[in-house]
């Protein structure tokens, strides 16, 4: 016999999985620190990558320019101004990078809760029934 309460329930779960699934993965498999960690590991090497690349089209843009300046004490200047572009482009970054991905992990904290409590509410709803169905059972046997 089907019962309807189980069904919705178990429906609700579902939607929940389907919509909030993809945030409560981290929350289940890291601690904070180690998610925190790995994301802004992954911004640092895109940032720099980026950065990297954007220089050499820099570089490439301006070749004539560079090769004109071949004393090393001219050029490092530029290369000076450069390095506190990166860096302080790089801090802001990874600023932001903590920032989401803190308020990312404790969202899927939240929704981690929210499922158990979905999770138990439906284990008792089968202890509930299960204990019914002994009782009835006994009381049939006497």
């Amino acid at each position: 016999m089907l019962n309807e309460d189980k069904i919705k329930l178990m429906t609700g779960i579902s939607m929940f999985e389907k919509r909030e699934g993809r945030y409560l993965c981290p929350a289940g498999r890291y601690f904070k620190g180690d998610y925190l960690s790995r994301n802004m590991l992954r911004g640092f090497l895109g940032y720099s990558f980026c950065w990297l690349m954007g220089l050499a089209v820099t570089a490439v843009c301006r070749a004539e320019d560079i090769f004109s300046i071949l004393d090393l004490e001219q050029m490092r200047a530029p290369l000076l101004r450069y390095g506190a572009w990166y860096l302080t482009g790089l801090a802001v970054y990874e600023c932001i990078v903590w920032l989401v991905y803190s308020r990312r992990y404790d969202y899927g904290v939240q929704g981690q809760k929210v499922y158990m409590a979905k999770l138990k509410r439906l284990e008792k709803r089968y202890e509930f029934q299960s204990r019914t169905k002994e009782l009835n059972r006994e009381g049939r046997k006497t």
